[in-house]
């Protein structure tokens, strides 16, 4: 709304483009690179059930990519968000005996994702524009695809001076 005389001339609209979707995706990765890389489709959410269904896919990508480190047994690091710490998924991780590393609420400074992937992909990310989704996903597959396996060793690794880190402050917010 403007505020106008009624004789003023009618007030011109710009050209309104439609604005970018968002595209969510969830990264699984180790010290040796992105395990699964999972999209949201559009329209749907995550819930403890399409977070287990995740789950069913990553096991699967294991068996690919990481053979033989199942029977080794699985340490995850997710937060406390509703579909991980649900029921359904604590009954799935149980079920397959995949060790959950705990995670304090607001303590991005203790999720490798957070602290390092984020960063370097937004930066990387800066400015493009993607004419479709598949253009998008198409360009995050390519960026992790060539990422050198030393990123991935060093955000893992930093996880460790993190963590005693925060045990030397007693659960203090820990920043680098």
């Amino acid at each position: 709304m403007t505020w106008k005389h009624p004789s003023s001339p009618d007030t011109k609209k710009f050209k309104v483009q439609r604005s970018a979707a968002k595209v969510m995706a969830t990264v699984f990765w180790d010290a040796k690179g992105v395990i699964l890389l999972d999209i949201l489709p559009q329209g749907q959410c995550i819930n403890a059930a399409r977070y287990c269904s995740t789950l069913d896919r990553l096991k699967e990508a294991f068996h690919r990519k990481r053979p033989g480190l199942l029977r080794r047994g699985v340490v995850l690091q997710h937060d406390n968000a509703t579909p991980h710490s649900a029921n359904l998924t604590q009954q799935w991780l149980q079920r397959y005996g995949w060790e959950i590393l705990p995670h304090p609420a607001h303590s991005p400074d203790l999720a490798p994702s957070d602290f390092h992937l984020f960063g370097p992909l937004k930066r990387h990310l800066g400015g493009m524009a993607f004419e479709t989704d598949d253009d998008l996903i198409s360009e995050l597959r390519n960026w992790f695809d060539n990422l050198d396996v030393d990123f991935f060793r060093v955000g893992i690794n930093s996880l460790l001076s993190r963590w005693q880190k925060f045990i030397d402050l007693h659960g203090d917010y820990v920043e680098k």
